[in-house]
Parts: C-alpha cells; sequence; structure tokens
C-alpha cells in the first residue's frame, strides 16, 4: 500500500478535471492505496517570492496553506499533479505549489545535473484535460512537467494521463463522453503494479 497525495490544480469543482482525479483516486482506493485529495481551489497557495527565508529547512514566510501541506508532501509515496490545460500549459495554481518546493530542498554539496540543492525522492504522476486534443495539444505542460518535476527535482515519473478532447470551454464538461475516465481508473488502479 502506497499513501498516494493528489493535488488538484484547478478549475470547475466537478469539471473535468475533478472528474478525472476522482477516477484515477477510485482506481489507486480499489488497489489498496490511502489517498488524500488536496484542492488549490479549497487551499490557497501563493507563488515563490524568491526571498531565501526559507532556505534548508525553514518554512517559507507566507501565510497560507502550503506550509501546512509539507508533511503531507513528505509523507507522500507518490504526488500526483493534476491541472486542466491553461494557455498550453499547468494552471498557475499548480506551478506556484511546484515553485514553492523551494523550502522542502535541502543542501546538496555534491548536486545532481548542475542543480543547487535535493528534494526528498517521491514518485509523480500527471493528470491533464484540456478541450483541443491536437498532436501537440500537451507538449508544452508534459515537457514542464518532465523537466521541472522529474529532470530538476528528482521525481520518479509513474506516468502521465493527458485527456484531450473534453468539450468546449464555454460549456458544460464532456469528459464522460471519451473513454479518458476509464482510462483514470486503470491508471490509479495499476500506478503500481
Amino acid at each position: 500500500m502506497k499513501n498516494i497525495l493528489i493535488i488538484q490544480g484547478g478549475g470547475r469543482p466537478k469539471g473535468n478535471t475533478a472528474q478525472l482525479t476522482a477516477s484515477f483516486e477510485k482506481g489507486a482506493a480499489d488497489a489498496g492505496h490511502s489517498i488524500e485529495t488536496i484542492s488549490l481551489l479549497k487551499n490557497e497557495v501563493k507563488g515563490c517570492l524568491g526571498c531565501n527565508a526559507c532556505r534548508y529547512g525553514k518554512p517559507c514566510i507566507q501565510k497560507d496553506s502550503f506550509n501546512e501541506l509539507v508533511p503531507k508532501i513528505k509523507n507522500a509515496d507518490l504526488i500526483v499533479f493534476a491541472s486542466p490545460l491553461y494557455f498550453w500549459t499547468i494552471s498557475s495554481r499548480i506551478k506556484a505549489f511546484i515553485e514553492r518546493f523551494y523550502c522542502i530542498a535541502e543542501e546538496d554539496n555534491n548536486p545532481p545535473l548542475g542543480r543547487y540543492e535535493k528534494y526528498p525522492v517521491k514518485d509523480s504522476a500527471l493528470l491533464m484535460t484540456a478541450a483541443d486534443n491536437f498532436f501537440w495539444t500537451f507538449e508544452q505542460a508534459a515537457s514542464y512537467y518532465q523537466f521541472a518535476i522529474v529532470n530538476y527535482i528528482g521525481f520518479h515519473d509513474k506516468g502521465m494521463l493527458l485527456a484531450g478532447g473534453c468539450g468546449d470551454t464555454n460549456g458544460k464538461p464532456q469528459i464522460d463522453k471519451t473513454d479518458h475516465l476509464q482510462r483514470a481508473y486503470e491508471f490509479g488502479k495499476n500506478i503500481y503494479s
């Protein structure tokens, strides 16, 4: 059994991303994992100020939800980033959450790959939804995930579910008219099999 922390970074409370997340969560729960989903709509996390007050073991000075989430991050085996596609990348809420990992970095005198610090070793996954479904729809978002989360922070990638074609952005969510919810369920159920 693994501890899975899902960070849901956007959209509408019953929108495409929320539904995709719920299907992943059900699959992971059916496989026996412990899951907690944190909505960044309900838990404000501001972007990093770059003030360096938090370096190496000190909490962030900002008064928002992030410091309360740090123990959950450290306790998780897998962190799942769930986001709608906004302007061809992840939501600003998810981006702000990732930036704040700066305060959980530890000093490393021999950093790998040119990094300045080391981070807790975790598994990670990406869940995304989009109205569009072109061959290039998720390129920038997938690239950001790969470079920031996997290459730089050093998390172990467990995969991505990039759910395009979820309906007009001006209308009601239409993810239920696709196979993405079933795919998310199977992804959650089999992520550690």
